[in-house]
């Protein structure tokens, strides 16, 4: 296992101070939110997209790939009864394929709560059928372009759509694209009810990226999740992808989320 960070952690450092420090403290991966770049992905220069692929090589960091994909522009909405909405947000995940792929990440995070809620009035299949739909162009960027689309199930304090792995494991099940998979959160697997070793477990199949935190919504080691059974389990079931460190409370710091979360999850490892 590899460990990365997500770049949203650093609010307004320069994309070269966030590489060299990283790499410095001894982290492997990069993760980027694309609203972090530009409100729109289309507005980000074929210029900042070489200079993030210049930075990686010059300090060897992966780019990991994407997550929070739909955050901005405003207006998208995979659960929207509008189809024209659901078309335009289809079409910018396509775009966020071919980001992804430039700047040499090879993973996509589908989180984005808001997103995605079942709307007043509306069934849980028929948001899963709409999702479904949608996907077909974007898996088939996937494909072309060697990225994986992978669904974040969201504990319900953050949406009402795919709260638990099953579901998603569902949805994937249901599909069968080679490029769709799972993606786990602790943070949100601690909101199932369930062990999470045993979901980590049950859900070995389909897994292919990983987020780190703590309930608490900082970083594994700031909270009371222990991580020696779920870093057991994840060895277990022979997962060899990236634990990439996503905090949602920035109160400590970067240093100090960067430094402490990477310094725990060693002791695993």
């Amino acid at each position: 296992m590899k460990i990365g960070i997500c770049n949203e952690i650093f609010n307004g450092w320069e994309l070269k101070d966030i590489f060299e420090f990283i790499k410095r403290i001894g982290y492997e991966g990069l993760e980027i939110a694309p609203f972090t770049l530009a409100d729109d992905i289309s507005l980000v220069s074929e210029t900042k997209i070489e200079e993030i692929k210049k930075l990686s090589d010059k300090t060897n960091i992966k780019i990991i790939g994407t997550h929070w994909l739909l955050v901005k522009p405003d207006g998208l909405s995979i659960s929207s009864k509008d189809k024209e909405i659901r078309e335009r947000t289809s079409q910018y995940l396509c775009k966020l394929v071919e980001f992804t792929s430039k700047i040499g990440g090879e993973i996509m995070v589908f989180g984005s709560p808001k997103q995605r809620k079942i709307n007043e009035g509306q069934t849980y299949n028929e948001v899963k059928e709409y999702l479904k739909e949608l996907l077909i162009p974007v898996l088939e960027k996937c494909s072309e372009k060697k990225i994986y689309f992978c669904i974040e199930p969201l504990a319900k304090t953050e949406t009402n759509f795919i709260n638990r792995a099953e579901e998603a494991i569902e949805i994937i099940e249901e599909i069968k694209h080679p490029n769709l998979k799972l993606h786990l959160d602790v943070k949100a697997m601690s909101d199932e009810g369930k062990p999470i070793p045993e979901i980590i477990k049950k859900s070995g199949k389909y897994l292919k990226h990983f987020h780190v935190n703590d309930k608490n919504l900082l970083g594994p080691g700031f909270g009371e999740i222990d991580y020696k059974p779920i870093i057991d389990k994840l060895k277990e079931i022979g997962y060899s992808g990236w634990l990439s460190v996503e905090v949602f409370d920035f109160s400590p710091g970067p240093k100090v989320i960067a430094e402490k979360s990477l310094q725990y999850l060693k002791n695993f490892l």
